[in-house]
């Protein structure tokens, strides 16, 4: 039997009404672009291949990729033995853009979603399985206590639906966090960021300091003048601002920035 091993952060999903739950959920039709990121021992990737033409799994560990091609493996099945932080999901992509699903490592599961934000424009929806506080993070609204940094960065191009909780009884190991089951979508049409760069060293800055109101915690950016120019109360503090008050602070930092008035080395 092959052992979860920590390193790869593996929880592997056993309960089949959990499974039936996720895979009706996503509702994989035959045609459907399908990619599962670390399918593991194939718990979800049993039910997909029941529906789908073909589907593609990435998958670091190669014991679990052997026990994948042993008990589920078949023409309809493509793994692919790759580190998912550095895959590039166009290779993948036909005129057909991709569903993306999986049981997510709680210990990559931030940067991969911006790794995943970053190639948005070949996928057509996600839906995975995430602590249930990154879900919270990632869903939470100006104001209430988990807005915060990851909100603010995937808001602009991300809608965020989460679906159900899933219980740590779920999976082997039992994780010590519950879980929550999450749709993502790309935005049809998102919050124009014409600064990408500065939206995200504003919102670095602003939450880096969430208690300071902004005047003090944008200091080494923007002084309030700037921060009132762009239409935001320099004594706001930042899990108060929209996204669209972040973009509209990363106008003015970069008309600073291209007056020389801002080192772009500062971020």
């Amino acid at each position: 039997m092959h052992r979860a091993r920590k390193r790869f952060g593996q929880h592997f999903l056993h309960d089949p009404a959990i499974i039936s739950r996720i895979v009706d959920a996503i509702d994989p039709r035959p045609h459907d672009r399908l990619i599962e990121i670390g399918p593991g021992l194939g718990a979800i990737t049993r039910p997909l291949l029941a529906r789908v033409e073909t589907l593609h799994a990435i998958e670091i560990d190669r014991d679990a990729i052997a026990h994948l091609q042993a008990t589920v493996g078949g023409p309809a099945l493509h793994v692919h033995e790759a580190d998912v932080l550095e895959f590039e999901l166009a290779k993948l992509r036909d005129e057909r853009r991709l569903r993306i699903v999986g049981n997510l490592p709680y210990n990559i599961s931030t940067p991969l979603l911006f790794r995943l934000l970053e190639q948005r424009e070949h996928v057509l929806d996600m839906h995975f399985m995430l602590q249930k506080e990154v879900v919270d993070r990632m869903a939470a609204v100006p104001g209430s206590e988990h807005y915060g940094r990851l909100t603010v960065m995937l808001a602009p191009w991300l809608q965020i639906d989460p679906l159900f909780d899933i219980g740590p009884g779920a999976f082997r190991p039992p994780p010590r966090v519950m879980s929550t089951f999450v749709r993502v979508v790309p935005r049809a049409e998102p919050l124009r960021i014409d600064h990408p760069r500065q939206y995200a060293a504003v919102v670095a800055a602003a939450f880096s300091h969430r208690r300071k109101t902004l005047r003090n915690a944008l200091k080494p950016l923007l002084e309030s003048r700037d921060i009132a120019t762009a239409g935001v109360d320099p004594g706001l503090r930042a899990e108060v601002l929209t996204p669209d008050a972040y973009a509209a602070l990363s106008i003015e930092l970069a008309r600073k920035t291209a007056e020389g008035a801002v080192d772009a080395a500062a971020y």
